[in-house]
C-alpha cells in the first residue's frame, strides 16, 4: 500500500472549518511529510481519516460528517504543542 498524506489548514478567524491544503500518495505524500517536519508542524497518523480526507477536493472545507474526527486531530495537536 502506498503511503498517503493530507495536510489541513484552519484559521478560525477566517474560515468556518478546516480546509484540505495538500494531499497525495507515494512521492507526494513523502514531500508533504517532509515539509511538515521541516516546519516543525505536528503529524498525526490516522489511515482511516486520511482515506476519507483524500476524497475532499483541494482547498475545500472538510465536510460536516468528518468534523468529529478532525476535531480529535486538532485536539491531539493542541495537546502536543501547548507546552512548546
Amino acid at each position: 500500500m502506498k503511503q498517503k498524506a493530507v495536510a489541513l489548514r484552519y484559521d478560525s478567524k477566517k474560515e468556518n472549518s478546516p480546509r484540505v491544503l495538500a494531499k497525495g500518495e507515494g512521492h507526494t505524500a513523502r514531500n508533504i511529510i517532509k515539509i511538515a517536519n521541516e516546519h516543525n508542524l505536528p503529524i498525526k497518523k490516522d489511515e482511516d481519516l486520511i482515506e476519507l480526507l483524500s476524497k475532499v477536493e483541494l482547498n475545500k472545507e472538510v465536510p460536516e460528517n468528518l468534523y468529529k474526527a478532525v476535531a480529535e486531530v486538532f485536539s491531539f495537536i493542541y495537546r502536543i504543542t501547548k507546552d512548546k
